[in-house]
């Protein structure tokens, strides 16, 4: 069957965004080899200063190692963003989506690749894709990290204030496991509590079995899984919260630098 108009502008648009992805890579990963090689002169130069100023202060090193892996991340916005006009779940095409999260955690670039069930989740699949494919997620932080209780890593609101969206929210609930429990690896949508129709951008990965009870709306959303790269996640959820609280901003940082899909 030959590709309908709308599938070959997707199409379009994915092959443009990926060629922008991969532009926006190799000018990233050429800055941080000019700043590599910088230091490596300024090393060889000045030699036994460095070593003088690494005895000297310890907390000296440790700001340039921050500064050196921010340099390497996009800038974060937290400026609120429309997502237009929510996509009818035909949009989902019924077919599985493999989607490529590009996230920057402490500096570094690491690849969470996901599946989308666009069969059994199609309204939430088509947002996520159209919001996906519009940039919307790009230079975005994963704002809640939750460690007792449930397992989770929250993203998708470009406030990164928790109560930020599209725009438009939609319901109702897809695909909820009947017995509440959400294996690791599993990507689902976050709501308001008992409200179905109150999902937009906001969306978590569970990196360790979770049961999550359902409430008067029922459960949550699950649209897809973590193919590979988890470990980035579980390697996120160890290392705690800022304050090392078990519910808040994960002490290292995680950006959405773009989302990929095909």
């Amino acid at each position: 069957m030959a590709p309908s108009k709308r599938e070959r502008e997707y199409a379009r648009k994915r092959q443009a965004k990926w060629e922008d992805r991969q532009r926006e890579k190799r000018e990233r990963r050429r800055r941080v080899g000019v700043l590599v090689a910088i230091l490596a002169v300024f090393a060889l130069v000045a030699g036994g200063a460095v070593v003088a100023g690494m005895s000297g202060s310890q907390a000296d090193g440790a700001t340039s190692d921050a500064t050196e892996g921010s340099a390497a991340c996009s800038a974060v916005s937290t400026d609120a963003r429309d997502g237009g006009e929510l996509p009818g779940p035909d949009a989902a095409e019924g077919r599985t989506w493999e989607v490529s999260l590009d996230l920057c955690v402490d500096g570094a670039t690491e690849t969470v690749a996901l599946e989308l069930d666009g069969e059994r989740a199609p309204q939430t699949v088509a947002s996520f894709v159209s919001l996906a494919e519009q940039g919307y997620f790009d230079a975005t932080a994963c704002h809640r990290l939750v460690t007792q209780g449930i397992h989770v890593l929250q993203c998708g609101d470009p406030t990164a204030s928790g109560s930020g969206g599209p725009g438009y929210s939609y319901g109702p609930v897809e695909n909820a496991p009947d017995d509440d429990v959400y294996p690791a690896g599993t990507v689902a949508m976050a709501r308001r509590g008992g409200d179905a129709e109150s999902m937009g951008s906001q969306f978590f990965l569970v990196y360790e079995e979770s049961t999550i009870p359902s409430d008067a709306a029922g459960g949550y959303t699950v649209f897809g899984t973590v193919t590979s790269g988890l470990d980035t996640v579980q390697a996120v959820a160890d290392a705690g919260t800022t304050d090392g609280a078990a519910d808040g901003s994960p002490a290292s940082p995680v950006i959405i630098e773009g989302v990929e899909t095909q």
